[in-house]
């Protein structure tokens, strides 16, 4: 019988399992305890282990980087005892990454050993085609599978052309139209929802209603949203981790107002795929999609087959993403040379000291 088999059984419902084990069996041996992340906040975070929950410390990993930080979703090795340490984070399978809200040059994980990412857009307001296109990029990008969840169709005044609409935006990801309220297409959602899902969206998307209808309790806070725009308030203030009835994790998010793109070329990619698909019968092969003869692209916008503005917003982001990309390498380049200096100056001053003492 293996180890994993042998063990209580509080982690296996947050994805616990024989590989897993297996590659934190070095961490067993050296007294440390497997931990699941549940939320993190200022150098500590609550997480899950084999006998229940506990408080731990997070600064001695992940302080150099943002976006190996610890984040919620990860698998941690945890130091018991009577202050709890996370000393190390078990390889991530996926992570979910945008842009630092603040505009720098670093990356912010949101999330991570996520399996299904679910997009929420609500149907109580148009959706705002930009913002879907952002969030479909960032999951794609995370190496987990998108799903678009059209949210409050009992408020919408037309929920199949919205819908309609709506997959036009996503080409190759499941989209379904749900209401909390009237149950409509939880069902069908909840089967395609599998393993550890996140749900992305703005505020008053109704992550937090639809999450607590998922889970079949009031776990999730909710709060009211603005009449005249459909936002609401920040109700869920950190990301919150919580297992799902049926089997799986559930991952609830702020709603996010920056979905600033880094380093995110498959994911634009796969996003704007029905584009890609398009461009490799322009041509040249470094066809801009304006002007040039030959274009499929600018052929299909002409036959009513592309949207002109599907198009510019797939030339802002790889505009945005390009620019993020490069003021990041450009900030691990500096650290690197600071890097550098500081050891090249260390053994300076070690071989002056060991000048002086002889």
């Amino acid at each position: 019988m293996s180890s994993f088999t042998s063990l209580p059984g509080g982690l296996s419902a947050y994805g616990w399992g024989e590989e897993l084990e297996r590659a934190f069996a070095p961490h067993r041996a050296a007294g440390l305890v497997p931990a699941r992340i549940a939320a993190v906040d200022r150098g500590q975070c609550d997480a899950v282990t084999e006998t229940g929950p506990l408080r731990a410390g997070t600064s001695l990993v992940g302080a150099a980087d943002p976006v190996s930080a610890p984040c919620t979703g990860d698998w941690a090795a945890v130091r018991p005892g009577g202050a709890p340490q996370v000393t190390a984070l078990l390889p991530r399978r996926s992570v979910i990454v945008r842009s630092s809200p603040s505009r720098r040059s670093y990356g912010q994980a949101l999330a991570a050993n996520v399996d299904t990412v679910a997009v929420l857009a609500s149907l109580a307001t148009a959706p705002n085609p930009g913002r879907v296109e952002r969030l479909i990029a960032l999951a794609w990008e995370s190496g987990a599978v998108p799903v678009l969840v059209l949210t409050k169709a009992d408020a919408a005044p037309d929920p199949a052309q919205s819908a309609a609409e709506a997959e036009r935006l996503a080409p190759g990801v499941t989209v379904i139209t749900t209401s909390a309220a009237t149950g409509e297409g939880l069902d069908a959602l909840a089967s395609v929802l599998t393993g550890t899902v996140v749900l992305l969206g703005s505020s008053g998307a109704g992550k937090s209603t639809l999450g607590n209808a998922l889970l079949g309790a009031e776990v999730l806070a909710t709060g009211a949203v603005r009449a005249q725009d459909g936002k609401g308030r920040h109700t869920t203030v950190r990301r919150e981790m919580v297992p799902l009835p049926g089997g799986g994790v559930l991952i609830d998010t702020p709603g996010l107002r920056g979905i600033g793109l880094v380093d995110a070329d498959e994911g634009l990619q796969q996003a704007f795929a029905e584009i890609e698909e398009l461009a490799l019968d322009c041509r040249f092969a470094d066809c801009s999609h304006d002007r040039e003869p030959g274009c499929a692209v600018r052929a299909a916008i002409a036959a009513g087959e592309l949207d002109e503005r599907r198009l510019a917003s797939y030339r802002k982001l790889l505009r945005e993403n390009a620019w993020a990309t490069s003021r990041s390498d450009a900030r691990a380049q500096r650290e690197d040379v600071k890097k550098a200096i500081t050891r090249s100056l260390r053994q300076t001053y070690a071989f002056r000291e060991r000048q002086r003492r002889s």
